[in-house]
């Protein structure tokens, strides 16, 4: 403990001094303990002082900072440059237009709605134009002035034409930028987000490619004032191909100038960035497309089930039917009320027809299989009636070979016919026209050609032609809208 003590005791001379006129104490008259607790409270001292040393040094810098008349030799008076300075006339009033150059930059596209047919934007628009009236030629050197600075200074009254709504940001203060040249260039940068309007074409949709535009302007400058044009660096938009979008790509984009002409105002430039969207259609198959599909194949289950079980096919047909309307529905509400028909509709009917389709399937199959058992049972019945009439052929058959039949008919125009040569005659004579009547031209023969398929049959029928018309009509419609 001695040694620690006497270790650590310069730390604490080193640390501490001792005001004038307070008593000092040799330290070798402390004890050991004491001598080790004073030189690591000395320590702490130590430490906390020289970070309030710093701290004031710095403090004093500042103020001896702000406080003086201390004038940077570089500045321009801006005093001098703004007296006599109208910031309602634009630079060159009487003269020719002044150029302004424009730039983009995305910060973000937070919203893409079909409903309202709109997109939001949030970009950073950059503005860039020569006043000499604020040149000062002393110095090379770019003064970067403050936003408020803007209020004091003529700016192009550039607008944004196809916006619905738009506002400036100002956390934690307005985000403006202003430099200014010593030739009089003026740089002037805004972060604006707007909510822009955008024609869509949704006859393919969601297969859909769509065009959006950002539409730039002068609000009261015509061409004789004010002429825009792309800065000479805007090549290409920054952030614009970094941007993730949820149910979008952007393929491309293009810049073009063009000149409005207004018959009561004149003509105004006007700059246009447009930008090609591609809807993502992988949400859309796993939302949309693949829930009709298996519907579509569940509702062939039912040529597999027995025409026995009526229950099982019928709730099995209306319960596709029901899912396939109360998926069309859903899909159709987040859409504009267009009076175009959408891809998405034509699939989703094609759906409809073959699950509505495979339902009368099994009402076609029903009715012929119920038609087969009556025509069953009515054989059953006439079979002995045509047995009877055999009998009586034969009788006549004998009768007229025996010269009977020269009788019956002497007795017959006298009225006079025995009972059982009548009937049997009369069978006879009924099974004769029964056989006339059925001739292949007459209408009996038709009917009889046209026997009712067996149900089975046109399960086996459908089993096959269901799947392929439908893989058909696929390939025609995936080849109709993605080419």
């Amino acid at each position: 403990m001695d040694v620690l003590g006497w270790l650590l005791l310069p730390l604490l001379l080193l640390c501490t001094q001792p005001h004038h006129g307070a008593r000092s104490k040799d330290p070798a008259d402390l004890s050991p303990a004491a001598r080790v607790l004073s030189a690591v409270l000395g320590a702490e001292r130590c430490a906390v002082g020289r970070d309030w040393s710093r701290q004031a040094r710095a403090m004093n810098d500042i103020g001896d900072y702000v406080g003086s008349n201390l004038e940077i030799s570089w500045l321009p008076n801006l005093d001098g440059l703004m007296e006599g300075y109208a910031r309602n006339f634009r630079p060159g009033i009487g003269g020719p237009p002044v150029n302004v150059a424009l730039a983009l930059e995305v910060a973000s596209i937070d919203h893409i709605s079909e409903a309202n047919m709109e997109y939001t934007m949030t970009v950073f628009l950059h503005q860039s134009w020569r006043d000499s009236r604020l040149s000062y030629n002393h110095t090379n050197e770019t003064l970067g002035l403050d936003s408020r600075f803007v209020d004091k200074l003529w700016l192009p009254d550039t607008f944004i034409v196809n916006a619905k709504s738009a506002w400036f940001h100002d956390v934690t203060v307005e985000n403006k930028l202003i430099r200014l040249q010593p030739d009089g260039v003026i740089l002037y940068s805004i972060r604006i987000t707007s909510t822009v309007a955008c024609d869509m074409d949704l006859a393919k949709y969601p297969l859909d490619e769509q065009e959006c535009m950002l539409d730039l302007e002068s609000y009261g400058y015509s061409s004789e004032d004010i002429v825009y044009y792309w800065s000479e660096n805007q090549e290409q938009i920054h952030g614009l191909d970094r941007l993730q979008l949820a149910q979008f790509t952007i393929t491309s984009y293009r810049f073009t100038t063009e000149l409005m002409n207004f018959k009561s105002a004149g003509q105004f430039p006007r700059l246009s960035l447009h930008f090609q969207l591609r809807r993502n259609r992988g949400v859309y198959i796993i939302q949309s497309y693949m829930p009709s599909v298996l519907l579509v194949a569940m509702s062939w289950v039912s040529f597999w089930i027995s025409q026995a079980a009526v229950p099982a096919r019928v709730s099995l047909g209306i319960t596709t039917v029901l899912t396939m309307t109360t998926l069309m529905v859903s899909a159709r509400s987040s859409l504009p009320r267009a009076s175009a028909i959408k891809a998405l509709d034509v699939y989703f009917w094609i759906c409809y027809v073959f699950v509505f389709a495979a339902l009368v399937e099994y009402a076609f199959a029903h009715f012929n299989a119920d038609y087969r058992k009556k025509r069953k049972a009515k054989v059953k019945v006439t079979k002995p009636r045509a047995e009877m009439d055999v009998r009586n052929a034969i009788v006549l058959f004998s009768l007229s070979a025996a010269g009977v039949s020269q009788e019956l008919a002497i007795s017959r125009r006298q009225g006079r016919v025995p009972g059982n040569l009548m009937g049997s005659y009369r069978s006879v004579e009924v099974e004769a026209k029964k056989e006339g009547g059925s001739r292949p031209g007459g209408p009996g023969g038709i009917r009889s050609r046209l026997k009712p398929i067996d149900a089975d049959t046109i399960d086996i029928y459908a089993r096959a032609v269901f799947p392929a018309a439908f893989a058909a009509v696929n390939i025609i419609y995936w080849a109709a809208y993605t080419m």
